[in-house]
């Protein structure tokens, strides 16, 4: 019974201490890896903001440059026809937006999918006007038409994407 108690005596503060230097020690490991974890994080988000930011910046200039205004003054000329200001419309939307497919990797689903309507409403809307038009008709024609449609519409469907990617830029920032 004598050799049992002092076993006891032995083992018990033993265990306290091992367990208690056990508890600390998984402690100070788990709240070392949760700032290692904490200034990865940060480190990643100090690398991806700006990468963010600039593929934001360059879907913002995609837009503004599909928006009719942009797009007449940059495509049109005088002497072409409707037919033809038509196809150089689409090619330049098509190709302007090709150019930009891979922003959508830094940007959420819901802001590209906002950017693929506004392209899509931007052509619906080409489109459309020149159905309304004689084929023999002439590009300016088609542009008056565009430029009235536009005033008719609230908000041009490039409008409202760039008014939605500022706002979630700014929820970002």
């Amino acid at each position: 019974m004598d050799t049992l108690s002092d076993i006891l005596k032995i083992t018990i503060p033993a265990l306290i201490v091992f367990f208690t230097a056990w508890i600390l020690l998984r402690n100070m490991i788990k709240n070392d890896q949760y700032k290692r974890r904490q200034e990865l994080i940060l480190q990643n988000s100090r690398t991806i903001t700006p990468i963010k930011l600039q593929a934001y910046e360059r879907i913002v200039l995609f837009l503004e440059r599909i928006s009719l205004e942009s797009l007449l003054v940059r495509v049109s000329s005088p002497e072409m026809t409707a037919p033809q200001l038509h196809t150089a419309m689409l090619n330049a939307i098509r190709s302007e937006f090709e150019h930009n497919l891979s922003q959508q990797i830094y940007m959420s689903q819901q802001a590209w999918e906002v950017v693929r309507n506004a392209r899509s409403n931007m052509i619906k809307i080409i489109n459309s006007e020149v159905e309304k038009l004689p084929a023999d008709s002439s590009g300016m024609s088609l542009s008056k038409r565009l430029l009235e449609k536009i005033m008719e519409i609230e908000k041009e469907p490039t409008r409202v994407a760039i008014d939605y990617v500022k706002n979630e830029i700014a929820r970002m920032i």
